[in-house]
């Protein structure tokens, strides 16, 4: 009898702990241009937490993987914003968008509404 309970108190530290540890991926549509924006956009939303990210700049898709405990997806896309860069849900600024080099600066969709 003890040894089933020892048995069940280790799956379940076991199982937990793998839920701890789990990581998440997701796809953000990102507005930009070049290998410069791409740089960028990637840096933007690991500093915010991710532990991966690839944007791919034909699609316009960012792939990252975060950990939910320490970060999510709407603190990513604002890091991008914040960066110069529309995502799917979070516009960056006149200001932020502004400052992006030439190359960077993208045709913005409703820009008189951001």
């Amino acid at each position: 009898m003890k040894i089933k309970y020892i048995s069940l108190f280790a799956a379940m530290a076991f199982f937990f702990s793998l839920n701890s540890f789990a990581q998440k991926t997701e796809e953000i549509k990102v507005w930009g241009n070049c290998g410069m924006c791409k740089k960028t956009i990637e840096a933007a939303a690991v500093k915010a937490g991710a532990k991966s990210a690839n944007w791919n700049k034909d699609t316009k898709v960012l792939s990252v993987d975060f950990k939910e405990k320490k970060t999510d997806i709407q603190k990513i896309q604002q890091a991008i914003a914040n960066a110069g860069y529309d995502t799917q849900d979070v516009a960056a600024t006149a200001d932020a968008y502004g400052k992006l080099a030439e190359c960077c600066q993208y045709p913005r969709k409703d820009a008189d509404k951001k």
